[in-house]
């Protein structure tokens, strides 16, 4: 595991940007490490990771592990968190 403690937004609702510059709320959970156990580079066949490594790739996003899991909506997904709008959340 990388992350030690938990995201400082872990459990709250953000912002964050899609690639169109709108903007979608996200159900932060917590670092992807914390919840999967590792990297997300080494979640070998895991849908979220597999369309994080595609996405990130596509949108130029740093390869490090400063990477969170939630869900927009009812799915999950990763987030690099340059992707979360600098404002207050929301707790929910």
């Amino acid at each position: 595991m990388i992350h030690t403690e938990p995201h400082p937004l872990a459990g709250q609702t953000v912002e964050i940007k899609q690639i169109d510059g709108e903007t979608l709320e996200y159900r932060l959970e917590d670092w992807w490490d914390r919840v999967y156990g590792s990297s997300w580079m080494f979640a070998d066949g895991n849908p979220a990771a597999l369309n994080y490594a595609m996405r990130a790739g596509f949108a130029g996003l740093p390869v490090d592990n400063e990477v969170v899991y939630g869900k927009a909506g009812a799915f999950g997904q990763l987030i690099h968190v340059s992707e979360i709008v600098e404002s207050s959340p929301t707790v929910q």
